[in-house]
């Protein structure tokens, strides 16, 4: 088993566990977002002026707490992920990764400032000069201010450490200092090295990735397309959190000058923008690679797209595919998460998964052109109402619903047409025998709904699973024999897709409810 914990992952691979552990700080970025957004549009003038008993002090305490509490992540954004990606990278020992990224990131930022000072450029509050050379203050330190694209970079470092040092043997008068007490040590070494080079090499970086941003700026109206479709068309290889976070928070997606500080990358201009009590309005520059570029698609079109399912399945099969669509249409448009609707379609009709690419993108533009300014990242039911509604007209928040029902008719008419006259076989029309072929298994249904037991035995049992992970709706994993693997029972008992990437590693699609699916994995294959 160890042999093959061991073997090398393919670039592919790193880039889909690499972009997996975005999530996490992701995720509570959303959060805070929310309650930025609600703290910071309920002690607006406008809602006072319309509900006067919100101007009440004690009113008015809550929701500035509700701001500062949600300006956390946005605070330290660059942290988080230097801690998250060797945290979720790491295969074994994760808490000693995650310490040892808040000290490399630290250590970074210490050995840049040590360049800065004796080559004179630091100490100095010239505003002219911290400007010309990218400095703010990270973690209280003086230092080139190199954003979530330098925060990657030090995760991805401080994870290649970890796992080539997180069980080093050091001769017996060293011993204290092994194992995984020695990933910390190498880290503050190679990390303070790199520090000198940031000053020297960053420059290049930064380069390279406003070329990207006016490569995309340069697009027009087309710039927010390619970027929505680009995130659909590479969501089902995981790969869409790369794209993701360099729009979202490096200089791909725009810098901008936020009360008095240089911020780059869409969401985080937004959400500076969020928390200045001096700003009026959002970028539109900003949020047209946000929420409500995805509106359309998310609380319109793929709400359309469920129902032509259900009308062009058997009649005998709509009550069995009533509760999946159902549960579908729900978490798309109240949690943004579009995978369980996406991925009934996605392999029985490529193409017209990449027509609802497209449609995306086209949202994107068109809400750009409609000049909307809703923020956030999920393009949900409480994304419109939070930062579109609560903050007044000025977002055009009443463009959306006009927009969503033209795109609910569009994919209604284009998957009923698609389904029908091509045969599709999406829920509900598969062969009464295909149906039958394959029946779930018979079990304990655990907390999370699914049948837990029978998805380990299709997954070729505990003895097969080398590594298990997940991401916000899928099972990523490792095993040893893909021929153990069972696809058409794991559809069986629910599983929305399987997706094989080589001979050891697969992703099985669940849903929302991936996390007790992992945690019920977790505890059969402890107890086995």
């Amino acid at each position: 088993m160890s042999a093959v914990k061991k073997q090398k992952i393919t670039l592919w691979e790193f880039f889909q566990s690499l972009g997996k552990t975005f999530m996490l700080p992701v995720a509570l970025l959303s959060f805070c977002g929310i309650m930025l957004g609600i703290g910071s549009s309920l002690s607006s003038k406008d809602v006072i002026t319309l509900l006067p008993v919100l101007g009440h002090p004690a009113f008015q305490l809550l929701f500035t707490w509700m701001s500062k509490v949600g300006s956390f992540a946005f605070s330290f954004l660059p942290v988080m992920f230097a801690i998250a990606i060797p945290l979720g990278m790491a295969r074994e020992n994760k808490g000693v990764a995650a310490f040892a990224g808040f000290v490399g990131f630290a250590v970074l930022n210490l050995a840049t400032n040590f360049y800065l000072t004796t080559s004179g450029v630091l100490p100095t509050t010239d505003p002219l000069v911290l400007k010309t050379h990218n400095i703010q203050n990270i973690l209280g330190i003086q230092s080139i201010d190199t954003g979530i694209l330098g925060a990657v970079i030090v995760g991805i470092i401080v994870y290649l450490l970890h796992e080539r040092f997180n069980t080093i043997r050091l001769p017996d008068a060293l011993a204290f200092f092994g194992g995984t007490r020695f990933v910390p040590i190498i880290t503050t070494v190679v990390l303070g090295l790199v520090g000198l080079l940031i000053p020297l090499i960053w420059p290049w970086f930064a380069a390279g990735i406003n070329g990207l941003g006016r490569l995309i700026n340069g697009a027009g109206i087309f710039g927010p397309m390619i970027f929505g479709s680009g995130e659909r068309l590479l969501l089902p290889f995981g790969l869409h959190h790369i794209l993701v976070a360099l729009i979202r928070f490096t200089e791909a997606g725009g810098t901008m000058d936020v009360c008095g500080h240089s911020v780059s990358g869409a969401l985080t201009i937004f959400q500076a923008q969020l928390s200045c009590p001096t700003t009026t309005g959002f970028s539109e520059s900003a949020t047209r690679f946000l929420s409500q570029g995805k509106m359309p698609a998310f609380l319109g079109g793929l709400p359309g797209a469920a129902l032509a399912m259900y009308h062009c399945a058997k009649p005998e099969n709509r009550h069995k595919i009533k509760g999946l669509l159902i549960s579908g249409v729900v978490a798309c448009v109240i949690g943004g998460t579009t995978e369980p609707l996406e991925f009934l379609f996605l392999f029985v009709a490529p193409f017209l998964y990449l027509i609802h690419a497209l449609l995306t993108g086209l949202g994107f533009t068109v809400m750009a052109l409609l000049g909307v300014t809703i923020g956030n990242t999920d393009g949900n039911l409480i994304d419109f109402v939070v930062f579109g509604i609560l903050h007044g007209t000025a977002t055009k928040w009443y463009w959306v619903p006009v927009v969503a029902s033209l795109w609910f008719v569009a994919y209604y008419l284009i998957f009923r047409f698609a389904i029908q006259h091509f045969n599709i076989k999406t829920p509900g029309r598969e062969n009464d025998s295909a149906s039958e072929e394959k029946a779930p298994a018979q079990g304990v249904v655990g907390k999370s709904g699914y049948n837990s037991e029978a998805i380990l035995q299709a997954l070729g049992g505990a003895e097969n699973i080398v590594s298990l992970d997940n991401c916000i709706t899928r099972l990523r994993m490792s095993v040893k024999d893909m021929s153990k693997v069972d696809k058409e029972v794991l559809k069986a008992n629910r599983a929305l897709g399987v997706i094989q990437l080589n001979d050891h590693n697969l992703q099985v699609v669940i849903g929302p409810q991936v996390q007790s699916v992992k945690d019920e994995l977790d505890s059969l294959i402890a107890t086995a």
